[in-house]
């Protein structure tokens, strides 16, 4: 009797996995196909566009191994027989004072700066313009929208005037106040805090006795894709500004690395030496470039969504 109800019940879910079986090896033998037709497309695409993009810097990290006359005389995109990158480096730092290491520090100060506390303003605005009912709020969202759509460049004379007016010209506040304000930061803000943070939880915070300060710092941990993204975008806006602080210093000690490699292009000969400086500049542009790799690098991990997920239940 016992031998007779395990067969059958053996006989039913032999039969029952029959067609998930058969199912599972269509669905193998179709992701070839699949792949084949869609993947190898896209891949092909993305492949494409890195190596487009690429390109540049791989001239740059080769460039900046090469001698004044390699530089000129060897194939552009291959090394050349004397590796001169680190006699570079030193004559890098020792160029005209040394003020090329006065200007990554210079830009290390406006981008750092400028972007951890312009990114505090975004998010304080952002926050607010999302959480809060007040007379004007749609207004001041829009005034700002437009504020996204107008150039940097044309507001440099504005600003030079402004600056002018107060006696801040030629200082590190005439390049780092306006680098404090960021509409796309505010913009991105408002718009993940209303998605991203629940009314829900910031009642909840209220009624165990928590201020508005208090509160602003739970939604802080939960807009932290959208501050790092925020952060990010300011950081490499404020490191390759150029027009702003060409405008705002003529101190060459303030200067930040865009302008300074600049006035070394312009000036590109040494007129002590009759020597051409072609390989200090393309050196100095490779070694701007690292601190935005670092940065994108380390921050990569905290670019993700869904932190909100689960904080509110029914």
């Amino acid at each position: 009797m016992s031998q007779s109800i395990s067969d059958n019940m053996s006989q039913s879910i032999s039969s029952e996995s029959m067609p998930l079986a058969q199912k599972t090896v269509t669905t193998k033998q179709r992701r070839p196909s699949q792949f084949s037709l869609n993947n190898i497309g896209v891949m092909t695409f993305l492949i494409a566009f890195a190596v487009y993009f690429l390109i540049p810097f791989f001239w740059l990290v080769i460039s900046s191994t090469k001698s004044q006359a390699d530089l000129f005389g060897t194939f552009g995109f291959w090394l050349s027989p004397d590796f001169h990158l680190f006699a570079n480096l030193q004559q890098l730092f020792t160029f005209n004072g040394g003020i090329y290491a006065r200007w990554l520090l210079n830009t290390l100060l406006y981008a750092g700066v400028g972007a951890v506390v312009g990114t505090f303003i975004a998010s304080m605005a952002g926050y607010a313009l999302a959480k809060y009912t007040f007379r004007g709020r749609n207004l001041t969202f829009s005034i700002i929208l437009g504020a996204i759509l107008v150039p940097a460049t044309t507001l440099a004379l504005p600003l030079y005037l402004l600056m002018s007016s107060v006696g801040l010209t030629n200082t590190y506040w005439s390049v780092l106040l306006p680098s404090l304000v960021s509409p796309f930061g505010v913009y991105l803000s408002r718009i993940y805090a209303a998605s991203a943070v629940p009314d829900e939880l910031l009642e909840a915070a209220r009624m165990d006795g928590a201020n508005e300060f208090t509160t602003f710092l739970i939604a802080l941990n939960l807009m932290t894709p959208a501050l790092v993204t925020i952060l990010l975008f300011q950081f490499v806006a404020i490191w390759n500004n150029y027009f702003l602080p060409l405008v705002m210093l003529n101190d060459s000690n303030l200067f930040p690395i865009t302008v300074g490699l600049q006035t070394w292009n312009v000036t590109a000969t040494n007129a002590s030496a009759g020597q051409t400086i072609y390989n200090l500049i393309i050196t100095g542009s490779l070694l701007s470039s690292i601190p935005l790799l670092i940065g994108c690098i380390i921050l990569q991990r905290f670019w993700r969504g869904g932190l909100g997920t689960g904080s509110i239940k029914g």
